[in-house]
């Protein structure tokens, strides 16, 4: 697999044992703790060359917002009902950091425990592109995603949410992003590497563990085409997280890929 050095460090443990108690909440002013210390502001800088960006919507879910809401966010009062308690009691302000926001999706809503810090990290106006990774055995970095958020609603406090991912080596495209499906998904996409094992998930926010799940597909070569059936249960209706990862060389997850599609 291709390695993409970082250039950030990890996040401190305490700041995701914060993240961790605090995911999995579609409105998170209810079940999360009830303050936080404050979060610094990251350093930014504009986005290097962009790759393909396939996470603008071309059916919104939300009116007004131009992406499908992932996570932590399920909808536009989610968002007011988090906006309110933080502007009366200052709760959860990490939602107002884009990396702690791609962390805590990494490691508390996919599970993806070893990915541990920040290698990357470049905002545009109300987009971030976050990278996150994992030490390697030699002491430097690898990504192992860029992740794109977008600020979720109004106001100097609107908060980050995950919208999907900018991928390179490993890429998801097929079903196309916002897509409608029903189960079983056949999922899709290119994959650059040397003897791969993809598994598939997808996972619905406010639902325990996963609603569908495929592994694994055997893959490899340049910029070569994979593709799963996955069957998934339970989903309801709006956004579904579909993530492929690959790993075992160094790491369980070395490289993975999120977007999203829609049921109902």
């Amino acid at each position: 697999m291709r390695i993409r050095p970082g250039r950030r460090a990890a996040l401190p443990a305490s700041l995701l044992l914060v993240l961790l108690v605090a995911v999995g909440c579609g409105r998170p002013g209810s079940d999360a703790p009830a303050a936080a210390s404050a979060m610094p502001n990251p350093a930014t800088s504009a986005p290097a060359e962009p790759q393909p960006d396939r996470t603008a919507s071309p059916a919104p879910a939300v009116p007004g917002f131009a992406h499908q809401p992932l996570w932590p966010f399920a909808d536009a009062e989610a968002v007011r009902t988090w906006q309110a308690a933080y502007r009366a009691g200052g709760q959860q302000p990490w939602h107002l950091d884009a990396e702690a926001t791609a962390l805590g999706f990494t490691q508390g809503y996919l599970g993806f425990t070893g990915i541990d810090r920040v290698t990357s990290h470049a905002e545009s106006g109300a987009d971030a592109w976050v990278g996150v990774g994992f030490a390697l055995p030699n002491g430097t970095e690898s990504t192992a995603s860029v992740l794109h958020l977008a600020r979720f609603g109004d106001g100097p406090d609107a908060p980050w949410e995950v919208v999907g991912s900018r991928d390179e080596t490993l890429v998801v495209d097929t079903p196309a992003y916002g897509g409608r499906v029903t189960s079983p998904v056949t999922a899709g996409g290119t994959i650059t590497g040397v003897d791969e094992s993809l598994r598939l998930q997808l996972r619905k926010l406010g639902r325990d563990g996963t609603v569908g799940e495929f592994c694994c597909v055997p893959a490899g070569g340049q910029a070569a085409r994979w593709s799963a059936t996955v069957p998934f249960t339970d989903a309801g209706s709006g956004p579904l997280t579909l993530v492929v990862s690959t790993g075992g060389h160094v790491a369980d997850v070395e490289e993975f890929a999120i977007t999203a599609v829609r049921t109902g």
